[in-house]
């Protein structure tokens, strides 16, 4: 039985991989990472290490990737496998922080309703937007889990050191799931990352899946998870 420590995303908890898990079959153990939990930087590397199989199988998603890959270069004993969904090792894209900066002010002095109909706009390719499987999973992790957490890994996290270059030193097998269609990782940013890391794989999703891979795509980032595992 091979067990996959799954870290997830800004404002995501366990509920993000569930419509993936059930298509994985009998052979795994899944594991969270209470990533919401951080309060700063730091204690997310903290809760990775601590949640995590001593030789991990890291299933990672956006800031979850990030920070897996920064872990992954930090304690490169504790990994065994790395899968980056939906994520570059460069941090965020200049429009993505001017995004944030203007949205945290906004998010200071009103009351959090979950995500706007913009901000979906952005994360979901169009053919989703009216999906209640996809939208109402992740509009109740946004009001469940809340501004605080959310003000959190936005303020914690938008400065990311450029880990692209360094994304040579991993010595474990990787694998990258990303879209073409996702307005927030460019394509072109996470083709890099094989030119730094030859051996690492890369499947660019061409059909409907905006950013949030998990959710949007499931069957194909089962079957590109089942053919790496093997």
């Amino acid at each position: 039985m091979k067990r996959l420590d799954f870290v997830p995303g800004t404002l995501c908890d366990e509920r993000m991989w569930g419509r993936l898990l059930p298509l994985l079959g009998d052979g795994f153990e899944f594991n969270h990472v209470p990533l919401h939990k951080a309060r700063s930087r730091q204690q997310m590397q903290e809760l990775i290490s601590a949640h995590a199989a001593p030789k991990a199988n890291l299933v990672a998603f956006s800031l979850g990737a990030y920070l897996a890959v920064e872990f992954a270069l930090a304690n490169p004993e504790r990994v065994n496998s790395l899968v980056i969904i939906a994520s570059s090792a460069k941090g965020l894209q200049e429009k993505e922080k001017a995004t944030r900066l203007r949205i945290i002010p906004q998010l200071e002095k009103n009351i959090y309703t979950g995500m706007t109909q913009m901000r979906l706009r952005e994360i979901l390719a169009p053919e989703h937007l009216d999906d209640p499987a996809i939208v109402d999973v992740i509009q109740a992790m946004a009001v469940e889990l809340g501004k605080d957490v959310l003000l959190t890994q936005f303020r914690t996290t938008i400065e990311r050191p450029d880990l692209m270059r360094r994304t040579g030193e991993l010595r474990c097998p990787v694998m990258i799931v990303a879209s073409e269609q996702d307005k927030l990782v460019p394509a072109a940013d996470v083709r890099e990352f094989t030119t730094y890391n030859p051996a690492a794989q890369l499947h660019m999703l061409t059909e409907s899946a905006g950013h949030m891979i998990p959710l949007e795509a499931p069957q194909a980032l089962a079957n590109h998870l089942l053919k790496f595992y093997e």
